[in-house]
């Protein structure tokens, strides 16, 4: 499967490029970076330290993508909702990590997916995504009399919060009480908030040093709390989950998935 990477000087566009190389049945066919970018032009293998592989990174998504198969994205919101545009046109598999997108740019994904099998994640990892399966089921059976609260940590460069992650386990949480989380969200509490609301789902950000993530998904009742917790030690565990994703999108109809149906865990 002939796969791009968007954001392949970044992070985790390098370990992309390093899994999508040492993978079976994947070859890298384009690295996509911004304009203005030092990485223009330069072999996307050297810049993810494995040698030259004959692919330089281009500001060109238009001329990269209509000779791939696939391409996986973890890059900024406003080229997400491009590069959607673009895999419809080309009728490819666009798998999205990509986190902090409005509500605006999901409806224009949404309206891509129509053409294109996109797989879009807060989180790519395949024990994260157990994990909100997980949340699903416990918020179901506790119900009410349980408050949730979804604690999680990054490093201090990350941009956005509540991380994506923590958002999903938020909906996971909302979906096993079948209520939208848009109803029940609490975040950002500070000063004289009065008591908590009953069916709230609170959110906590913590931000400093080198996290890679942390989450915890806290179920506190009447004398007792159950925590479902996920540490991600290597950004390795969502390249792997990005690139597992996007070759089982290889053939599907068109449509806008998630890593539960690429686990197998919709029906959870």
């Amino acid at each position: 499967m002939r796969l791009v990477v968007a954001g392949a000087a970044g992070r985790m566009g390098r370990t992309l490029v390093q899994i999508i190389h040492a993978t079976k049945g994947a070859t890298l066919a384009g690295a996509l970076e911004h304009d203005g970018s030092k990485a223009l032009g330069q072999d996307a293998g050297v810049l993810a330290g494995i040698g030259e592989i004959g692919v330089a990174v281009t500001a060109n998504p238009l001329e990269t993508l209509v000779k791939a198969d696939g391409v996986v994205d973890f890059s900024s919101p406003v080229s997400t909702v491009q590069l959607a545009g673009l895999a419809a046109q080309a009728r490819i598999v666009h798998v999205i990590g990509t986190t902090g997108l409005s509500a605006q740019d999901i409806g224009k994904i949404d309206a891509a997916s129509r053409h294109a099998v996109i797989i879009r994640s807060g989180n790519m990892s395949l024990g994260v995504n157990l994990l909100a399966a997980l949340v699903k089921k416990v918020a179901a059976t506790l119900g009410e009399d349980y408050d949730v609260e979804i604690v999680e940590m990054h490093h201090r460069m990350k941009v956005d919060a509540p991380s994506g992650t923590a958002l999903m386990m938020g909906e996971a949480a909302a979906a096993g009480r079948g209520v939208r989380l848009a109803d029940v969200s609490a975040r950002g509490r500070d000063g004289h908030t009065g008591a908590r609301k009953d069916g709230d789902i609170g959110f906590a950000s913590l931000r400093g040093g080198t996290v890679v993530g942390d989450h915890d998904a806290i179920f506190a009742g009447p004398g007792e709390r159950l925590i479902l917790s996920h540490k991600a030690e290597d950004r390795g565990i969502f390249a792997r989950g990005a690139v597992r994703a996007v070759l089982w999108g290889q053939g599907k109809k068109p449509g806008h998935y998630s890593m539960a149906d690429v686990l197998g865990l919709s029906d959870i």
